[in-house]
């Protein structure tokens, strides 16, 4: 079962642009910071890392609650590395993305499992993934690292 996402991008001014996701969904302001843009929205490298964030910690949500624990509140960064490359033209060179439980590591069941497993669920990064390097890392509350690095 095949699925299409159409996104409109229109340009307000410059490098300014009204993202129209559909109808009944709010709009976006994308912009480029300065010098190019006036930094009045993200840039699409923000919006990128975001998509990134968002879809890991909504498949780690997914494969928690498909064992039914309650993580508490997830919350998530990514950091997004922009660098030149051998062309002297920008290109995101690596993602990271680091994920919070709301709740220690040690109160939930089958967490070695789960934390094995939930990055296959996200359509994001496993579609980035060939192209751009995505290291993530799940801590707990008290920011006892989980996954990744250190781990």
């Amino acid at each position: 079962m095949s699925e299409q996402v159409t996104v409109t991008i229109r340009q307000q001014e410059k490098y300014r642009f009204e993202v129209d996701f559909g109808e009944g969904m709010s709009t976006m302001i994308a912009d480029e910071p300065p010098p190019l843009g006036g930094g009045e929205g993200p840039a699409p490298s923000q919006v990128l890392a975001a998509a990134a964030a968002n879809c890991l910690t909504a498949s780690l949500l997914f494969a928690l609650t498909k064992f039914k624990q309650d993580p508490g509140t997830l919350t998530a960064s990514a950091t997004c590395t922009v660098d030149r490359n051998a062309e002297k033209r920008l290109r995101i060179q690596n993602i990271d993305v680091a994920i919070t439980l709301g709740r220690k590591g040690s109160e939930l069941e089958h967490l070695d499992r789960i934390l094995g497993q939930f990055e296959a669920f996200c359509t994001v990064s496993q579609s980035l993934q060939d192209g751009i390097p995505i290291a993530v890392t799940v801590l707990d509350q008290d920011r006892q690292v989980l996954k990744g690095p250190a781990a």
